[in-house]
């Protein structure tokens, strides 16, 4: 028997043992540097780690960063915070790629002037002077510049030479040992991985409020087929509403094989328009538009007529085809066929999609499929879009939109992208990590106290917050929710208080929202009674009761306060009430505090009470709150007040808090 072969010794310097450093902890981080974290630009990204060395001896914690495209880094001191843990931040002033690390040294002389601090006795200090002498010298013989150099030498010079009696004074100079500091001896010395990163994107990735509303249904008389020019008719009206992105579902050709009917029906009739997810025709697929809503060139002018009213035209993206779209007769191979020789259609047990051919992203032309639809992001980007809706993002590879969101950031790094994967967390988070910029939310279904506070204090202050945009949508054209069937008014305007408020980026299905579209295709059902899905609707935006007005006067409300345009500033404070939510939001000197009735059919009372030094409010002291919505002004002391919601009156309080709070006017949302 040969005898047991002996494990290779690894090298000292392989264990790491060339340094006495030790990094760790570092925050943000996703997945150990494995997934960027996402910032807007011209945001601060602050950067903490730990570092330590066995000893006595002092280290150097310097923040390095630098833009994708920029050859060198830049870094900046770390600060100190107590317990080995350092911070610094950096701003990206671009958009893209950003890398980040943290790089740290024992700095000799650091540590012999906290020990020369302390030292009294002169022939001590006179010993101490000579070392420090040196050490500055060495660092004079690293200087890159000649009067850097010249200055440390004559300081080197005067500590070994002055009296003792002023040497003191002479060692300490904060100015020379600044100077000393820029060469120091890295030698030794510990970094992170410097390929951390983050991505910078536009501002309205961070706050944005969207608007969805079907083309074909915008005409302005019963019965005809809505156009795009119907549509720039449209623009003040969602303009005047305050939203920032106009989100159009697919606005390709549908099919007309196995096209449904009415209310999901299987057989249509010869007037039946279909579903504009079941994508492609005899007219072309996903780079063609619909025949009756008009021209590419008609769909160009669309998005700049929106341009003009700052808004930011967003396409449904949905990779999946009709049966008689392009792809199936040129290319078999991306699909899956049955044993009976048929495609296979879309499923959701028990629900059945047979106008609609899932693409097999496992094909063996799988390079070919990827590249095809990238060209259909290209595309549309070409015809001056930058926001997109994903449909369904979670049904298809996590490598694929790692690829593909790369590839379209590499070059146009303003694109937006939302994910609609209303599916399990993990994958939600995964679709964030590789690339999204938003997400669905589970706010859809989220409408108790607990609920609502224990699901946006996890968004709000989980690490997911680094990469994970929340989007909360009250209604979507697939999903009429148990909180909005058959409700009235009152369950309308508060859903969207609470969507508009509690999160950054949201957006309503409109105008079925405004108009309080309630009525459910049968009992516990969360598709809508004649969905827009499937048939054309005449939308009376003028009537009376619309909510549009509520709506503009919350869209007004977050573009002037500061604090409603991030999620991260969100605190949740007790009310004597269930039925009762209290939140607020801060950014900056301006606070917004929100008081709901989730009961939208009593009216409910009960006592806030608020950490009012935490609100710089003053403990004892009274103010004054103004509530936005109403325009209503109340007196309040301490922290216990008093408040009372009617719902039939209102959904809310939207109060602006005092104490040098003013509301801030941000700079305008830059449309993309």
């Amino acid at each position: 028997m040969k005898p047991a072969r002996k494990p290779a010794r690894r090298s000292l310097k392989a264990l790491g043992i060339d340094t006495r450093l030790v990094i760790e902890g570092v925050t943000p981080i996703v997945d150990a540097g494995r997934f960027p974290i996402k910032r807007v630009i011209g945001d601060n990204v602050t950067v903490e780690a730990d570092c330590f060395a066995d000893g006595h001896d002092f280290a150097v914690c310097m923040l390095q960063y630098r833009h994708e495209n920029d050859a060198d880094w830049s870094e900046t001191r770390m600060i100190a915070l107590g317990n080995d843990r350092w911070r610094a931040e950096f701003r990206v002033d671009r958009l893209g790629s950003w890398h980040y690390g943290v790089t740290a040294w024992i700095d000799p002389l650091l540590s012999w002037r906290h020990a020369f601090e302390r030292r009294i006795d002169p022939a001590d200090v006179a010993l101490a002077a000579q070392a420090g002498a040196e050490l500055i010298a060495a660092a004079a013989a690293r200087a890159t510049k000649e009067e850097d150099g010249t200055r440390l030498n004559a300081w080197a010079a005067g500590l070994r030479d002055s009296p003792v009696e002023c040497v003191h004074a002479l060692a300490l100079d904060d100015e020379l040992n600044e100077l000393a500091m820029r060469y120091a001896d890295r030698s030794g010395g510990a970094r992170t991985s410097l390929d951390l990163r983050v991505v910078a994107e536009p501002v309205l990735a961070r706050c944005s409020a969207w608007y969805e509303m079907f083309p074909r249904s915008a005409a302005d008389t019963p019965g005809r087929h809505g156009t795009f020019d119907d549509v720039i008719k449209r623009l003040p009206y969602v303009a005047g509403m305050g939203f920032d992105i106009l989100y159009l579902p697919p606005i390709h050709p549908i099919g007309r094989e196995q096209r449904k009917g009415r209310n999901n029906a299987v057989t249509a009739t010869d007037t039946d328009v279909g579903s504009p997810w079941a994508i492609g025709s005899a007219e072309g697929g996903h780079t063609a538009i619909h025949p009756a809503l008009g021209t590419l060139e008609d769909f160009r002018r669309l998005v700049e007529a929106a341009r003009e009213h700052r808004i930011a035209i967003a396409l449904d993206i949905a990779f999946q085809t009709a049966p008689d779209h392009p792809y199936v007769a040129a290319h078999p191979e991306w699909f899956k066929w049955r044993p009976d020789g048929t495609v296979q259609y879309a499923e959701n047990p028990p629900k059945k999609y047979q106008d609609i051919y899932p693409l097999n992203f496992q094909s063996e032309k799988w390079p070919a499929l990827w590249e095809e639809l990238r060209r259909v992001f290209v595309f549309w980007i070409e015809q001056g879009v930058r926001v997109f809706r994903v449909d369904n993002p979670h049904t298809k590879p996590f490598r694929f939109w790692e690829w593909l969101i790369a590839e379209i950031k590499q070059v146009n790094p303003d694109v937006i992208f939302l994910s609609e994967a209303f599916t399990r967390p993990k994958i939600m988070l995964r679709l964030a990590k590789v690339g999204f910029s938003q997400s669905y939310t589970y706010f859809t279904w989220r409408s108790t106290k607990s609920e609502l506070i224990e699901y946006f204090t996890e968004l709000a202050h989980a690490s997911s917050r680094d990469f994970f945009r929340p989007n909360c949508w009250p209604n979507t054209p697939d999903i009429l929710p148990a909180s909005l069937r058959s409700a009235g008014r009152p369950a309308f305007a508060l859903r969207l208080v609470l969507a508009a408020t509690l999160a950054a980026n949201y957006g309503i299905y409109g105008p079925s929202y405004e108009l309080m579209e309630n009525a459910p295709r049968d009992n516990d059902s969360e598709e809508y009674l004649n969905a827009e899905k499937y048939e054309l609707r005449y939308w009376d935006i003028a009537r009376a009761d619309s909510l549009a007005a509520l709506v503009a006067r919350v869209n007004e409300i977050r573009r002037n306060n500061a604090a409603l345009h991030e999620d991260w500033g969100l605190q949740f404070h007790p009310v004597d009430n269930d039925h009762l939510l209290c939140y607020s939001k801060t950014a900056g000197d301006n606070t917004i505090l929100v008081v709901a009735n989730l009961d939208v059919r009593w009216p409910h009372s009960g006592w806030v009470a608020l950490d009012v030094k935490a609100l710089g409010l003053g403990a004892d002291g009274e103010f004054e709150v103004h509530d936005l919505l109403a325009g209503a002004r109340y007196r309040w002391q301490g922290s216990h007040n008093f408040v009372r919601l009617d719902p039939a009156l209102a959904p809310a309080h939207i109060f602006l808090l005092p104490a040098g709070r003013p509301p801030v006017k941000a700079a305008a949302v830059e449309i993309v």
